[in-house]
């Protein structure tokens, strides 16, 4: 059997970053760098990486980087070739003509609401969503995130969430699965939990900021009311979705860095710099030295 193709992903990216101020008061926490690609740049990697053809950017007030990133940089590159400078190091921040678009949260009711304003681009075809805080690396030699779970979605359709096994005094930080039949790296879902008591919990597989969901989704969000925090919540809209469509969960082989805390940010940039041949064994050895 066939589905439909997974071309688009929408990208909701209108938070304020209130974490990380004052480093967020004018640069889009999105654009901060892990080492020398901002945040948003390893989400896009892993999308095109998984045949994803256009990039759709929620946006908010101050947010026109994001979209201005992926633009041509004319006067750098022309300051560059001058130079001698190698281009190359340009290409994965280069899009086409209609590869990114951006539309506007204009206020900040929540996820569910940052994806059903990107409705109208989605139109009537399934789509992934990256949570760019959650920064999902491929183990070596592997592939990514969104490609592991396109692969899936070829094979079973409906909607797909991304799950990691974290242990079970953790699990009530997150959003929680609860599983069904479990076939390799897939499992099927069969609801899901919000925080709960690590008692209640059904399980220890926790969402993971990745997702491929049916257009219907939009039509659910479209009349869904406000939940937890007084937002209109994605989580929400996907229950209601569980047993009308299929509904499955893939535990992604790879590791996953929570980037919406500081603590994470530096752990992510320090595991990417560890891994990078230029420059691994320098800051290994660093490291080893500020640990004395």
């Amino acid at each position: 059997m066939s589905f439909k193709p997974i071309r688009k992903a929408v990208f909701p990216v209108a938070g304020l970053g209130t974490r990380f101020l004052p480093a967020t008061k004018v640069v889009p926490k999105e654009l901060l760098p892990v080492v020398d690609r901002p945040l948003i740049q390893y989400a896009v990697d892993e999308a095109r990486e998984a045949g994803i053809e256009q990039m759709i950017f929620v946006t908010g007030r101050g947010k026109t980087g994001i979209v201005e990133h992926f633009d041509i940089a004319f006067e750098l590159e022309q300051t560059m070739t001058e130079r001698g400078k190698d281009l190359s190091v340009l290409d994965c921040a280069r899009a086409t003509p209609g590869d990114v678009i951006a539309v506007r949260q204009q206020v900040p009711l929540g996820l569910g609401h940052a994806i059903w304003c990107a409705r109208a681009i989605v139109g009537d075809e399934p789509f992934a969503i990256f949570l760019p805080d959650e920064l999902m690396v491929a183990r070596a030699g592997g592939t990514g995130c969104m490609k592991q779970m396109v692969e899936a979605y070829n094979e079973v359709g409906g909607n797909l969430i991304s799950v990691l096994e974290v242990p079970m005094e953790q699990v009530s930080s997150y959003g929680v699965i609860d599983p069904g039949e479990v076939r390799g790296a897939l499992t099927e879902v069969r609801g899901l939990v919000e925080k709960p008591p690590r008692a209640e919990a059904p399980s220890n597989k926790i969402v993971s900021g990745r997702y491929i969901l049916q257009p219907e989704v939009m039509r659910v969000l479209e009349n869904q009311g406000k939940g937890a925090g007084g937002e209109i919540q994605l989580t929400d809209a996907m229950a209601k979705m569980i047993g009308t469509q299929p509904f499955h969960a893939v535990t992604f082989d790879g590791n996953r860095y929570d980037c919406g805390s500081k603590v994470g940010f530096v752990e992510a940039t320090l595991a990417i710099a560890l891994a990078r041949p230029d420059m691994g064994a320098e800051v290994r050895a660093i490291a080893l030295d500020l640990l004395k």
